[in-house]
């Protein structure tokens, strides 16, 4: 049975997976309640392990090495708890060549490599080109669904990543190409890698390693 993980886990792990966000994103990335969140993250301040922080107008949180440290400690424990470290493991290998797919059909949109310039920059005016992009996010998104249904009966946290990037693939084919890899909205890249973060958090690894 899926296990319901604890708010406190729940919004240090936000701002983990976000990197950086205001505190209405961080409640609204697991459901939680605004003020609760805020009094959490001022606990987590307060002890070192998440920092407020302004610039450009924007103001937003983030982990301390600390909170790092904090937060993925956390992450093993429920993990050891609920019996579930040999099934993500599983599914981060099975995660890790769609990553592959994933990264190269992001530079395939941003590039359009020409006769004369290996590196020139798609102006998406070959559609055939960027339909091929789309129809490797497409399988992509296919070859998602069952890896996040495993993980989501291990932990309900992990729920969800499927549906949004479904969701912003459609987006994208419909014509607005910003859902491919913009980070100012939840494209198809900003979920994948929210997801790789996730998993690398959960399993206490690094970007490179090996599961």
């Amino acid at each position: 049975m899926t296990r319901d993980s604890a708010p406190d886990l729940l919004v240090l792990h936000a701002v983990r997976v976000l990197g950086f966000a205001d505190t209405p994103e961080v409640a609204q990335r697991y459901g939680l309640d605004a003020a609760q969140a805020e009094e959490l993250l001022r606990d987590f301040e307060a002890r070192g392990w998440a920092g407020h922080s302004a610039f450009a107008g924007t103001g937003g949180w983030s982990l301390t090495e600390p909170g790092r440290v904090e937060n993925e400690r956390r992450l093993a424990a429920e993990l050891a708890d609920v019996g579930g470290a040999d099934e993500v493991r599983d599914v981060y290998r099975a995660f890790l060549p769609l990553n592959a797919l994933l990264l190269q059909a992001c530079t395939d949109w941003q590039l359009r490599p020409t006769a004369g310039d290996r590196l020139a920059v798609n102006d998406h005016r070959d559609a055939d080109w960027d339909a091929g992009v789309l129809h490797e996010l497409a399988c992509v998104s296919r070859a998602l669904t069952p890896l996040a249904d495993r993980l989501g009966s291990v932990l309900t946290r992990f729920r969800g990543y499927d549906a949004r990037f479904a969701a912003a693939l459609a987006r994208a084919r419909a014509g607005d190409n910003a859902w491919v890899d913009r980070t100012d909205v939840d494209s198809c890249h900003r979920v994948w890698f929210q997801l790789h973060e996730d998993l690398i958090a959960t399993l206490g690894l690094d970007r490179h390693a090996q599961p």
